[in-house]
């Protein structure tokens, strides 16, 4: 007891460790026995120091400097949930991010939660797991950063949020996404930016889950199964249920519905809705492109029956409220392929000299009226979809191909613009209504190019005049400033299995443009005519499709982006801008960067979109326009066609905000239409190639990567990627800012726009992936 009094008086007198200092010290002087007896007194003592030193109301010579390392202590562990504060935490999740590995630390970790705890610092979300209190923030400094926008989500899990109220990208870590998905409408609490960082925040909330119906493969389990979507920006799988996989087997694809993700899932669970087949399968994977962006696979019955049961003839009496074309000459103009003739044009010589030219364009509006069943349908549906071997119609077919297509030699409702033109294509008179006509002719594309061509022909004079107008009025649209972007039009053609057995691009001639150019001047003109008002009385609200001017820090870039090409931008006006687009479009034709250059020409534009709000159309450098000329594909050509004629009947303004929604949701589905077109393309681009691996094509490089380089084959327009590690020769690194991958040995370089040659290397067809390499 009196060596343990005077080893307690050593330890408490002159302190603890300078205590264990002496004993090792003086380890080989003392007999075994004794040290023996000295060990069990140190760790007795090791207890109690403990005890005495952390306890709350144990004495402490030093208590001032045992709070303040308490508050240090306690200021380290506030700070991770600071840096993850929507983040539960457990002590041994705090004692990790500290770097504490000693179990005596991770007791007192433990217990500071809990008085933080009871000190409202942090709040306990389940036994044992805590999240920093939402009073707490304002504390850290994230009192008001928030904001709200869309997600873009990546393969790797991260993300990047659009604001609502535009602005920079905020970056999103992996570990921060919350349970949010591609697309989503969220709730953002932003970081402190950090100098020379990007960006930051974590997702807190998902105000609006954009889609619920994912499309992928199966990979079923004994007791259970996981959807793999096919979306690469989906980067979890899908938990599902045995019990609700439909009959689906290992393997197929199939659509799931997403029905919940709960808080502690990595994981969102779901059930099948639909088994649509076995991958490969051409039907397969287009409605999978179709289900992926939500668009119907087929027409509810009560829709195809609704359709059904409308009159096929048109009575006398509605004949006799129009104005009667049918004696004048009138033809269409459409692709080979097409079955919705919903355009025609008519011309005829009047007695002063001038010119009658009419644009017709199917009377949907008379056949689907506003709130019916086929309305409601076509609302939800939004535009027709161009796959690359079929097309979903807006409209059930038995309006689309058959009541409303402009068929020759059958009468049919149209609603028209009517123009009185001199041979310069100035516009003498205009006339807007309803109508009745008899198509002569159905011409495609391809024969009325031979036509003008040839100068021989059916309609030979009505097509040439037709021809000059348009040529007139295009190039006024050009000395006023429109900008003539460019963009392959890439066709297949394929066997009866839709399997592609050529690919294409479909070249713009004259034929195409005239039907353009009359087009542009009827949708025109119908939006001046409301849009345009004499005095400085209010116009009455109308559809219009609007095209904002370019961001001019986008602008810069692009600029920028060029003159690392060798061309140049003139932007000192907006027409000498327009000019110098045109002028480098023409430039670049045929050259191995004009698809990257036109690429992100277009992208540098803000987008189309339609809008009560009229704003002009920048890239037409018209003040009003509008989309009048194919409401049997586009719901907002629809709806014009009801406002232009409630108005000709003269009635007062229809409601903005009723039309400004069904605005807003028209632009959504026109472009998630258009992705879907570009998905059939680049799958049976990549099924195209399948049946060329190992062969060996001439190539341009089209675009350059820190991955590698991509080409597109000169004689087909198919685009793949050549690895930079497949590229052995050398080690090659990336010359961002001059588009290039330059040899590190060698100083062999690969540039933006060269010419090179590859063979086909590999194709993953689930994921439209086409890999060459290059050839020596």
């Amino acid at each position: 007891m009196f060596l343990f009094h005077c080893v307690k008086q050593h330890v408490f007198n002159r302190g603890f460790w300078d205590f264990v200092k002496l004993f090792y010290s003086n380890f080989s002087l003392i007999s075994y026995k004794l040290s023996l007896i000295i060990l069990i007194s140190l760790a007795t003592l090791s207890y109690l120091y403990l005890k005495f030193h952390y306890k709350p109301m144990a004495k402490s010579t030093d208590k001032n400097k045992k709070l303040k390392g308490k508050s240090t202590f306690i200021a380290s562990i506030l700070s991770v949930f600071g840096k993850n504060p929507y983040r539960p935490f457990n002590y041994k999740q705090i004692s990790a991010q500290l770097g504490i590995k000693d179990k005596a630390s991770k007791d007192l970790v433990a217990a500071i939660l809990k008085e933080m705890a009871a000190g409202k610092d942090i709040v306990e979300t389940k036994l044992g797991k805590y999240k920093l209190n939402p009073e707490a923030l304002k504390t850290l400094g994230h009192s008001s950063s928030y904001i709200t926008g869309i997600v873009d989500m990546k393969n790797t899990g991260k993300a990047y949020i659009l604001p609502d109220e535009g602005g920079d990208d905020i970056f999103i870590s992996a570990n921060n996404t919350f349970r949010a998905m591609d697309g989503d409408h969220v709730k953002v609490m932003m970081f402190p930016q950090r100098k020379g960082r990007k960006i930051e925040g974590q997702i807190v909330e998902v105000l609006k889950r954009v889609k619920e119906n994912y499309v992928g493969v199966l990979e079923v389990s004994e007791n259970f199964a996981f959807l793999v979507p096919d979306n690469a920006n989906v980067p979890v799988h899908i938990f599902i249920p045995k019990s609700q996989i439909k009959g689906a087997k290992n393997g197929e694809k199939v659509i799931v519905k997403l029905t919940e993700w709960p808080e502690h899932s990595k994981n969102p669970f779901g059930e099948v809705t639909q088994v649509l087949g076995m991958p490969g399968n051409n039907d397969v994977e287009m409605q999978s492109i179709l289900a992926e962006f939500d668009f119907p696979l087929s027409f509810p019955k009560h829709v195809e029956k609704a359709a059904d049961e409308i009159p096929k003839i048109i009575p006398k009496e509605e004949i006799a409220k129009r104005r009667d074309f049918r004696n004048s000459t009138t033809f269409t103009i459409d692709p080979l392929d097409a079955k919705d003739f919903d355009d025609a044009l008519s011309i005829q010589k009047l007695a002063s000299g001038n010119w009658e030219v009419g644009v017709h364009i199917a009377d949907v509006s008379h056949y689907v009226e506003q709130n019916s069943t086929i309305d409601k349908e076509a609302l939800n549906r939004g535009t027709s979809i161009y796959l690359v071997d079929r097309v979903i119609p807006m409209l059930p077919e038995v309006l689309s191909n058959e009541l409303c297509s402009l068929r020759p030699n059958e009468d049919k409702l149209c609603f028209s613009a009517v123009f009185e033109m001199d041979d310069h294509a100035n516009i003498l008179t205009q006339w807007f209504g309803k109508t009745v006509i008899n198509s002569d002719r159905r011409f495609t594309y391809e024969e009325v190019q031979e036509i003008i061509e040839s100068n021989a022909g059916e309609f030979l004079q009505e097509i040439n005049t037709l021809n000059h107008l348009a040529k007139i009025l295009r190039d006024k649209r050009f000395k006023n400033g429109s900008i003539n972007f460019h963009s392959e039009d890439i066709r297949f053609n394929l066997d009866e299995n839709g399997k592609p057995l050529s690919v294409y691009v479909k070249e713009q001639k004259d034929s195409n443009r005239l039907i353009e150019d009359f087009m542009l001047l009827a949708n025109k003109k119908v939006a001046e005519f409301i849009g345009k008002t004499k005095s400085k009385k209010e116009a009455k609200t109308f559809v219009y499709r609007i095209h904002d001017e370019p961001n001019p820090e986008k602008l810069n870039t692009f600029i920028q982006f060029i003159t690392k090409l060798g061309y140049t931008l003139n932007i000192n006006t907006r027409g000498k801008l327009a000019d110098s687009f045109n002028q480098l479009f023409e430039k670049i034709h045929g050259k191995g960067e004009a698809n990257m250059i036109e690429t992100i020409a277009i992208r540098t534009m803000s987008k189309a979109e339609y809008s009560t709000h009229n704003i002009g159309h920048y890239g037409l450098a018209f003040s009003h326009y509008s989309h009048f000329t194919s409401p049997i594909r586009r719901y907002p050509d629809l709806i014009t066609h009801r406002i232009l004629h409630w108005y000709l009947n003269g009635h007062k303004s229809v409601n903005q905000n009723e039309y400004e929604k069904i605005c807003l949701q028209a632009s959504e589905l026109e472009r998630r239409a258009e992705k879907a077109e570009r998905e059939s393309i680049k799958y049976k681009q990549a099924e195209y190639m399948l049946e060329h691996i190992g062969k060996r094509f001439s190539g341009l490089i089209s675009g350059v990567s820190k991955w590698g380089l991509f080409v597109q084959i000169e004689e087909n327009k198919c685009e793949g990627m050549v690895r930079l590690r497949d590229m052995k020769d050398d080690f090659y690194y990336l010359d961002e800012d001059n588009y290039q991958v330059i040899g590190q040995r060698s100083g062999d370089k690969y540039k933006l726009g060269d010419r090179v040659y590859i063979f086909v290397k590999k194709i993953d067809l689930s994921k439209k992936q086409v890999d060459f390499e290059l050839v020596n």
